[in-house]
């Protein structure tokens, strides 16, 4: 019985078909692999120069009075208004008084359009020296604080712990407060050349 002759697949054939299919297989692949590459976060340029700051402070224990200050740069304005608060609450340079309790830390902060939330540790109620004057210090040094850097900001809401609604011995923090400058001594111009001078 004769034989049929086997068909030949030429190379010529062949190759084009290999082709095709790598082809189509790296296609496939490419698409794959961009569905699963985790994108990379662009990097945030620090802004060059230091910030001028104006931080707030007790005077003779009754008043407030501003101090300027340098911070380093920030990559946001939620970094800066902590890097503000992290200076307030390392005190005064000059001859001012604190406001801030010892062991009193910022643990949070948030900036909400023109809402500034500021988080604080138990200590900032508990350390506070009785009195409602310790107590207006204290909360005014830092609501005048943020809203005198960030413009933008109208009021703060000061959180105790996690508690929205903390009440000190004498004042109320459920509200978010706008600044009080009143508590403000106006220096003369030669204390404040003094107090420069010391720093």
């Amino acid at each position: 019985m004769a034989t049929r002759p086997r068909k030949k697949i030429t190379i010529s054939l062949l190759i084009p078909f290999l082709v095709f299919i790598l082809f189509f297989s790296i296609m496939i692949w490419q698409k794959y692999r961009a569905s699963h590459d985790v994108p990379v976060a662009p990097v945030i340029q620090n802004v060059e120069g230091n910030r001028s700051v104006t931080l707030f402070f007790a005077l003779e224990g009754t008043q407030l009075v501003r101090e300027a200050r340098e911070i380093d740069p920030c990559e946001s304005e939620t970094a800066c208004l902590k890097s503000v608060l992290d200076e307030l609450l390392n005190g005064p340079i000059g001859e001012y008084g604190e406001t801030i309790p010892e062991g009193a830390a910022v643990d949070a902060v948030r900036m909400e359009g023109v809402l500034a939330t500021v988080e604080f540790n138990r200590a900032f109620a508990d350390a506070l020296l009785p009195g409602s004057s310790a107590e207006m210090l204290a909360v005014y040094s830092v609501v005048n604080t943020v809203i005198t850097n960030f413009p933008q900001i109208q009021k703060v809401k000061l959180n105790v712990d996690g508690n929205t609604k903390a009440i000190l011995r004498h004042l109320d923090l459920s509200d978010p407060l706008p600044p009080d400058y009143s508590l403000e001594q106006a220096l003369p111009l030669e204390h404040e050349k003094n107090n420069q001078n010391n720093k």
